[in-house]
């Protein structure tokens, strides 16, 4: 018997053994896809593994459960990474503070908001360094403020949306270029091992009007529900949305620049002929992965030479060991706002700005704690006015990623951050958002629900709340045409409207915004109004009354200008003071750079025109005179890393004498720099492509030293100065090795230019 019962005994340990095997065969199994980012694959191992038996270690149950939560949130199931970190909250009190993180933020992911909030104090008394847990405590006891505007706009999903991620619209040429998983061809070749879905590649949509009915509305079919305008989870779908009209089939953007890996997001400069773009590092061999053997995102750029993207390059600030991604140009392209998660940051993923002037990048600058927080800031976007959207999980919102909004003066949110809210933003990840000046219409992405699948496209619609604003002569009580309105908005200028017939205009407004309404006609002196929409008016259309009184004073009007291109200058602080009283009077200019002043007779002004990384501009006004007619006047600013051609000076073959054209140019830059004593240029000589590279990079530097002695001759300081040969390096017409040309055209590449290297 004592033998049966040993036999029995050995051959039950060898069961349990071999069970015990089988269980850490299916835990290294889902182990190695974990370590290998394939959270699908993970996902279905770990459930197995916990689902299998019941009596395993408890530590290998706990790790799993672990993994298995963060496989979740990885692919963005908040349902199933709820119940999991759930269950660890439940079960186990050893926890890191993450976890009551991660789970906080599943259940406003799910709409749970009350149980969240719970949550989020229980990570702020475990990780108080981390604001957030403080921040969406306090946030999510009065949820009412995300929904303040709400019944103010309409949501649409597009009919251009697949059954893959479709995401990140940017405008482009009437049409919309975008992100898509979509497979075109039929048969899905490679996927992404990541969540088992194809590679993203850049696609293009070539009629935005195809998306709207006449009139800017939103195709919406005539039985269809609208976020804003019917029930709070209910959208469009995509076969509905496509109207009567039939709609173009969207098309590969560029094979030249849609690769077997990942594409996208991107942006383009204002003429559209020059794109950035995101894409996994593509190098080939080890160099192409980070030390740790992940393939990080970088910016490229390409030129659109003759209808083709040509000329791939990287940025010059990529890394393999950190991603850069998501790119937004600035309205005047001088600046390039992007996404990295490059050391030194605040948290996940931060947002960035380098300037870009001449075609040269400069050194990333992080937006700061402000705009950055310890959880992911992505997907920014500059609008018209150069005011900042971009998403977040770490600013108060509803739940994933939430568009928000920031007001930038001098590269700074002077009036902190601002949740779009709902419809905008929903409990899921709402981002990619992109908008005019205004925010009347626009696009972005969502994998809310109802959606097709995973990342969709959406239109939104602004309902117009409308102001009316009445100029009239206040002596007479008459309306006054042709007045002009400037409209301030949180104190800084913004457009400027015109009165009709009946002396009235008329603006959209916004939620929570202060406004100044400023009337200006000649032979009237200016008065303003201010109007607040930060409590809400149940009217739909409202008005206010602006009354002038008749005056003898003068109006001094103008327009701030960018010296290197003509383009109105935002955000310029322009200061007129009477030299007589000592009064002073301020604006900021908004995206048309103008500015508007009431002057006194007899009396003289200074107006000063200040912007950070520009030359501070001043003029004087003598004793104005008595005058209906307003005074009209311009101020150009010369900024950092502006570059000038310097029109007449060329050289004769093989010589780098001044020529007497070219001292009568190089005399005004003389007369510049007795203007802003303080400037500091690089003088920048170029060849044509005749000779050797070496020849030409000596003659060139020779030609940028004697401008140089020139300047000095004329008693201007060396340390002002830099001289810099390019040699044949930036031709301009074509000429290059090999190309016949003419005597003329071969002049046109002699030249040189100088560049603005600082400024006071």
């Amino acid at each position: 018997m004592n033998r049966i019962i040993r036999v029995l005994l050995i051959a039950g340990m060898a069961l349990w053994s071999l069970t015990l095997q089988a269980q850490n065969a299916r835990l290294r199994a889902a182990n190695k896809q974990f370590d290998d980012l394939s959270y699908a694959n993970a996902v279905r191992g770990y459930e197995e593994f916990l689902r299998v038996d019941k009596k395993k270690d408890p530590a290998d149950t706990r790790d799993a459960l672990l993994k298995l939560g963060y496989s979740y949130r990885k692919l963005q199931d908040t349902r199933n990474a709820e119940r999991i970190y759930g269950e660890l909250v439940k079960d186990y009190s050893d926890l890191e503070s993450e976890v009551y993180l991660y789970y906080a933020q599943s259940l406003a992911a799910n709409g749970k908001y009350r149980e969240s909030q719970k949550l989020y104090s229980q990570y702020g008394e475990k990780q108080s360094k981390d604001l957030r847990g403080r921040r969406f405590t306090v946030s999510y006891m009065d949820m009412s403020r995300f929904y303040q505007d709400s019944s103010s706009f309409q949501v649409q999903s597009l009919p251009l949306n697949s059954r893959q991620a479709d995401f990140s619209p940017m405008y482009y040429k009437g049409g919309l270029v975008f992100v898509s998983a979509r497979d075109e061809s039929g048969v899905i070749k490679r996927v992404f091992n990541w969540n088992q879905t194809p590679f993203l590649d850049l696609y293009f949509h070539p009629d935005t009007a195809q998306l709207r009915i006449p009139g800017g509305e939103l195709v919406v079919p005539a039985s269809a529900a609208i976020l804003g305008g019917g029930g709070a989870d209910e959208v469009v779908p995509a076969d509905a949305a496509a109207g009567t009209q039939p709609l173009s089939k969207a098309e590969v953007f560029s094979r030249t620049l849609n690769t077997k890996y990942h594409e996208g997001p991107m942006t383009f400069t204002r003429d559209q002929n020059f794109i950035v773009f995101t894409r996994n590092n593509s190098s080939k061999g080890k160099s192409g992965k980070s030390s740790d053997g992940i393939r990080k995102l970088k910016l490229y750029s390409s030129a659109n030479v003759s209808g083709k993207w040509v000329d791939v390059k990287e940025l010059p600030f990529n890394n393999s060991d950190y991603s850069v991604g998501h790119p937004a140009f600035s309205p005047d392209d001088s600046q390039l706002y992007f996404v990295s998660d490059m050391p030194g940051g605040y948290g996940g993923t931060d947002i960035y700005v380098v300037e870009y002037r001449g075609g040269e990048w400069g050194t990333p600058v992080n937006m700061g704690k402000e705009i950055n927080t310890e959880g992911n800031e992505m997907f920014p976007f500059i609008d018209e006015g150069g005011n900042l959207y971009f998403s977040s999980d770490g600013h108060e919102g509803l739940g994933g990623l939430d568009v928000f909004f920031a007001e930038l003066r001098d590269g700074v949110a002077y009036r902190g951050v601002q949740n779009t809210g709902a419809p905008i933003n929903s409990e899921k990840d709402d981002f990619g958002f992109i908008t005019d000046r205004s925010r009347t219409n626009g696009y972005f992405s969502s994998n809310r629900k109802k959606g097709v699948s995973d990342d969709d496209i959406y239109a939104f619609r602004r309902i117009c709340k409308q102001l009316n604003i009445f100029v009239y002569d206040a002596k007479t009580s008459t309306p006054l045409e042709n007045a002009d309105v400037r409209i301030l908005r949180n104190g800084a200028n913004q457009e400027l409207k015109l009165t009709n017939l009946s002396g009235q205009t008329e603006l959209c407004v916004d939620a929570n915004t202060e406004y100044e309404f400023k009337a200006i006609k000649e032979g009237f002196a200016m008065n303003s109004i201010r109007f607040s929409t930060l409590t809400q008016s149940p009217k739909s259309v409202m008005n206010v009354s602006i009354y002038l009184e008749r005056t003898e004073n003068t109006l001094l009007k103008g327009i701030v200008k960018t010296e290197v291109n003509q383009l109105p200058a935002t955000g310029v602080k322009v200061t007129l003071r009477n030299e007589k009283d000592k009064s002073e009077q301020t604006v900021v200019t908004g995206p048309d750079g103008g500015y508007e002043f009431s002057t006194k007779a007899n009396a003289p002004y200074t107006i000063t025109a200040q912007k950070d990384q520009y030359a501070t501009k001043k003029a004087q006004f003598n004793k104005t005179k008595r005058t209906n007619k307003p005074v009209t006047d311009s101020l150009s600013l010369y900024g950092v890393g502006d570059v000038f051609e310097l029109e007449n000076i060329y050289y004769d073959l093989n010589k780098f004498f001044i020529r007497p054209d070219a001292a009568r140019e190089l005399d005004r830059v003389v007369e510049l720099l007795n203007e802003y004593p303080k400037m500091q240029i690089e003088l920048r000589s170029h060849t044509d492509a005749r000779a050797t590279d070496t020849y030409n990079i000596r003659l060139s530097e020779n030609r940028a030293r004697a401008a140089m002695g020139y300047l000095v001759s004329r008693g201007i300081q060396p340390d002002r100065l830099l001289a810099r040969g390019l040699g044949e390096t930036e031709i301009l017409n074509g000429c290059a090795d090999g190309v016949s040309c003419s005597e003329r055209q071969h002049q046109r590449n002699r030249r040189t230019e100088f560049k603005i290297l600082a400024v006071q």
